[in-house]
């Protein structure tokens, strides 16, 4: 599960998120027309991405992926999953700044434009922007990917309500900003993925297609 159930910031409406992987059997890649990249369902709210398409999205720090993978709300795994599970830190380096930055940078100009052109605020996705500047720094300075901001529960959804006004989330969003980059200087992740542990798990899993492990 993803979302606010596994952010920490859910009330009692809040929709199940779901994102999942499964790893296509190999002899569908030899076609010329391939498996899906991903796929809908078939649960409301659930996307599966296919294992070659996960792994290429966390090699390049996308945070939405990276948080899929770190989501302490778990429901169903295989062997290839716990592998996938326990192969994590390889999809961690530098890159972390730029992604988790740049996601919040784009958010907030995005605010900033909307708030220009219709006088509104989405007061959710400023929520969601402040959100991705905490987890950045903290996986910066730790290793670890920070799914749950519960610890940040009130503030957060203060500013979701459209409690807090845009000028204070400008400024805690500017605040987040510096110490992301701050922790971006001193962190101890390597300046690249370790691509070619990736690229052995996912060759490891399509030979185990085709022995027959079809339930990895």
């Amino acid at each position: 599960m993803v979302g606010s159930r596994a952010y920490g910031l859910a009330n009692p409406d809040s929709d199940t998120d779901r994102r999942g992987v499964y790893a296509a059997p190999a002899p569908m890649f030899w076609r010329l027309d391939k498996p899906p990249t991903h796929v809908d369902g078939p649960q409301p709210e659930q996307v599966s991405w296919e294992l070659e398409r996960c792994c290429v999205l966390a090699l390049q720090g996308n945070p939405t992926v990276l948080e899929a993978l770190w989501s302490p709300l778990v429901e169903r795994t295989t062997e290839a999953g716990r592998e996938l599970l326990a192969l994590r830190p390889a999809f961690l380096s530098k890159r972390l700044v730029m992604t988790y930055g740049g996601y919040a940078t784009d958010q907030m100009n995005r605010l900033a434009r909307a708030r220009r052109r219709t006088g509104e605020v989405r007061w959710k996705q400023a929520m969601h922007m402040l959100r991705l500047l905490i987890a950045g720094e903290h996986v910066l300075r730790t290793g670890e990917v920070l799914v749950d901001v519960a610890e940040h529960r009130d503030r957060l959804l203060a500013v979701r309500r459209g409690e807090v006004g845009f000028t204070e989330v400008l400024a805690w969003a500017t605040h987040l900003e510096e110490r992301l980059r701050a922790a971006g200087e001193v962190t101890a992740l390597p300046d690249e993925p370790d691509r070619a542990a990736v690229d052995a798990f996912l060759v490891r899993t399509r030979r185990a297609s085709l022995a027959g492990g079809d339930d990895r």
